[in-house]
């Protein structure tokens, strides 16, 4: 594996310049590599964020993924709530139990994740890689990184196998929470077509699945009791457009249950309109710049910058938002 023409010139540029990185390392092929891998991003995200890119990138989620979603969904608030704790325990200077905190794979891994991870060595970092040990092994994208050429190069000063063992995993974790950060942007995607879906049918504000469930479950309630109206539907039409059908709790539960499922299930391929809108907007590239920054980071021994990704944080906030548009209609009523 090596350079290709335009990357020469790329390295030969910066090899001229010699700028010392961040870390106080003037090593022209550190930096040249590195600057390198962002000049591609933009094509990276061409290729693989937009249309039809992503499409071909989500036929992995036909399968076990449709699965996986629902239960992403409900162990996104338990991986937000580690995060958070991992932060505040490194900030208190207790790194072993941050690291602990921060090394649980909280989230199972989707096969479109994995696809993800795997394009981002192949194709950005330009790393070989075994697609089959990548899906059988969380951390063999990692162990392909460490292993290239460039790498080696870069990290030939260290010695100890427990620091190689400590940077793949944290190469790897960085990659994960990369992916990861999929399934917080497939919520929020489904919560805005939510919304919409709620102003255009139920002219409410319906910023989720549990603050719609008692629209639909009435709904239900109502077409079912003008169905089973003794004088016939025409009738019944009119005498509940006067007087309301009321769901049972029991109904509205299980109306609950059944949106939620399906609203996940259906977060396994929301990145299908997610991704050319983040593609358009940039959020891709100053993302996977994110990634590079971080990976960069840990090359040149600068351990301190974690790959955070921010968006479960805001899949929360939405989440209280919906939590909270449904009180104020409990309250209302």
């Amino acid at each position: 594996m090596g350079f290709s023409r335009r990357q020469r010139v790329t390295v030969m540029g910066s090899s001229s310049k010699g700028a010392p990185s961040a870390g106080g390392s003037g090593n022209p092929l550190r930096l040249a590599y590195f600057d390198c891998r962002r000049a591609m991003i933009d094509g990276f995200v061409a290729r693989h964020f937009t249309w039809p890119g992503t499409l071909r990138l989500h036929r992995a989620a036909f399968g076990w993924d449709m699965l996986r979603a629902p239960v992403n969904v409900a162990l996104s608030p338990v991986l937000l709530l580690t995060r958070i704790a991992a932060y505040l325990f490194r900030r208190a200077g207790r790194r072993g139990l941050a690291d602990w905190l921060s090394r649980r794979r909280i989230l199972l891994r989707t096969a479109v994740a994995r696809r993800v991870e795997m394009l981002i060595v192949t194709d950005l970092l330009d790393v070989p890689l075994d697609t089959a040990a990548a899906d059988r092994d969380p951390s063999a994208s990692a162990r392909a990184v460490f292993a290239a050429p460039e790498f080696r190069e870069m990290l030939r000063t260290r010695d100890s196998a427990v620091q190689d063992d400590a940077l793949v995993w944290r190469i790897s974790q960085a990659l994960g929470e990369y992916a990861g950060v999929r399934s917080a942007v497939a919520e929020m995607t489904t919560t805005l077509c939510v919304l919409v879906a709620g102003a255009l049918v139920f002219q409410m504000l319906t910023p989720g699945m549990i603050s719609m469930a008692p629209s639909v479950a009435d709904a239900m309630a109502r077409s079912t009791a003008i169905a089973s109206f003794p004088l016939g539907q025409t009738l019944g039409g009119m005498w509940y457009g006067v007087f309301s059908a009321v769901a049972s709790p029991w109904l509205v539960g299980a109306t609950v249950v059944g949106l939620v499922m399906t609203g996940s299930a259906v977060a396994a391929f929301s990145g299908v309109l997610a991704d050319p809108v983040q593609s358009r907007l940039g959020v891709h590239s100053r993302r996977l710049r994110r990634l590079l920054d971080t990976v960069e980071a840990e090359v040149l021994g600068r351990s301190d910058r974690p790959f955070v990704a921010r968006e479960h944080l805001y899949a929360r906030l939405l989440d209280l938002f919906d939590a909270a548009a449904s009180a104020l209609r409990i309250f209302r009523n």
